[in-house]
């Protein structure tokens, strides 16, 4: 690692067999404490990075997010893993680089009904002209290019819904709740009224909290299931190949911070 490592980047991941995909890429010089998470220091793709394992859910990124840009003066924070897929023309192991993170359990329940609100803003009064966290415009511009002509691994045929393909990557919505959506109705009511084109339990709270200090974020999510009824069974059943499809995407994107 460089003497003078800049700009350190925060890498988070929720689960080991996420942050596991980054392995011998990923060069460790130290490993410290903070809020009973280990954060290990080093050096990935030439670049000063902090890789932490954050746990599921909202709170536990938001804490590491904080963390991440407090103690270690992060000036990105980058988060890789898997998620439920929402939109149809998506399958299993297609990737999504975040370009608009709503989160979409935020905000008030008539009749049953959710609706999604800004984080931050009172629902009960009428929406704010704001609603989820967009990707910086020139970060998107750089992270396209870094992706031109980029081709992920093929999927086998097991993952590819019959034969191996290779996974679709493009910019996407990706949508963040404290659930696991293991629900059709769920899935199609997301789809159809976010826009949403994957859902998962992080990617929106760290984005949160890299606006809060003026830091640049990006989120990279595999599908590892399509966030119907039969979720759980392929989200064990495919975690471990499609984890590393996002994994891939981030070490490359990287190379533009």
């Amino acid at each position: 690692m460089s003497e003078n490592p800049s700009p350190v980047i925060g890498i988070i991941c929720a689960i080991p067999d996420e942050i596991a995909q980054f392995g011998s890429a990923f060069k460790q010089e130290k490993v410290t404490s903070h809020g009973g998470f280990a954060f290990a220091e080093g050096e990935l793709e030439g670049k000063h990075c902090i890789l932490v394992e954050a746990g599921m859910g909202k709170v536990n990124a938001a804490v590491v997010a904080t963390i991440l840009a407090q103690e270690f003066a992060c000036k990105s924070l980058l988060f890789s893993g898997v998620a439920g897929g929402l939109d149809p023309a998506l399958g299993v192991g297609d990737v999504i680089v975040g370009k608009h993170l709503i989160q979409h359990d935020y905000g008030i329940i008539n009749n049953g009904v959710t609706e999604s609100y800004h984080p931050g803003h009172l629902p009960i009064f009428a929406p704010s002209e704001r609603f989820g966290y967009y990707l910086d415009e020139g970060l998107a511009s750089r992270i396209g290019t870094a992706l031109e002509g980029f081709e992920l691994p093929m999927l086998s045929a097991e993952a590819g819904g019959g034969e191996a393909r290779t996974p679709k990557l493009q910019f996407g919505t990706i949508l963040t709740g404290d659930q696991f959506v293991n629900c059709t109705a769920t899935r199609n009511r997301l789809h159809n009224e976010l826009g949403g084109q994957a859902v998962e339990m992080e990617g929106a709270a760290v984005a949160q909290v890299a606006e809060r200090f003026g830091i640049d974020w990006i989120v990279v999510r595999s599908l590892s299931d399509l966030a119907g009824e039969e979720s759980g069974m392929d989200f064990i059943k495919f975690l471990h190949e499609t984890a590393a499809g996002a994994a891939i995407v981030l070490r490359r994107l990287i190379r533009v911070l």
